[in-house]
């Protein structure tokens, strides 16, 4: 038994900053996503004794992850029924990393997006599933799947647009067509 605890806890060492991140971006709340993540890691050690081997663990593991968090914010949702908005202005950036900067302002302007468009954006783009593999797990259509990554995009160049260089309005830009 003291081998397949230190073994799970060389697991939990070696996957739990990738599964918690998993996490934690598709719940937007760090404190709901603590929650379900230790829902997730009670989960994967659960399922443990089925782990066949014919993928790697990181991978399946990950697909536990984002199922249970799924259906732990599908709970969520059905017993909050409401959307609250997130006001935190404790945010400090410590360092001076332009890359730590820029992930906490990625990280804090995905908080604002509505959940649906949230889930489909971290789905999407950063975890890398398709738009039919999206649809089957939230249960929308393809078509919904990129119209929300559609919306959440647009809503996230808009929060992140002061990070960037060049104005994105027309300043400064003629309005006659180049002959």
């Amino acid at each position: 038994m003291q081998g397949d605890e230190r073994a799970m806890r060389q697991l939990w060492l070696r996957h739990s900053p990738h599964i918690d991140a998993v996490v934690r971006r598709l719940c937007g709340d760090h404190d709901i996503a603590a929650d379900i993540a230790q829902e997730v890691w009670i989960q994967i050690f659960r399922a443990l004794p089925g782990y066949r081997g014919e993928s790697q663990f990181g991978t399946w593991a990950h697909r536990i992850a984002v199922n249970r968090t799924l259906n732990a914010l599908r709970k969520v949702k059905r017993l909050a029924k409401i959307e609250t908005d997130i006001e935190e202005n404790s945010g400090v950036v410590e360092g001076d990393s332009d890359r730590t900067f820029l992930a906490e302002s990625i990280e804090k302007a995905m908080t604002q997006l509505s959940p649906g468009a949230r889930m489909v954006f971290v789905l999407h783009d950063i975890e890398g599933y398709t738009h039919d593999e999206i649809g089957q797990e939230l249960g929308i259509t393809s078509g919904g799947s990129k119209s929300q990554l559609f919306k959440a995009r647009a809503k996230l160049r808009r929060l992140l647009a002061h990070l960037v260089d060049e104005p994105t309005t027309g300043l400064g830009r003629t309005h006659a067509a180049p002959i």
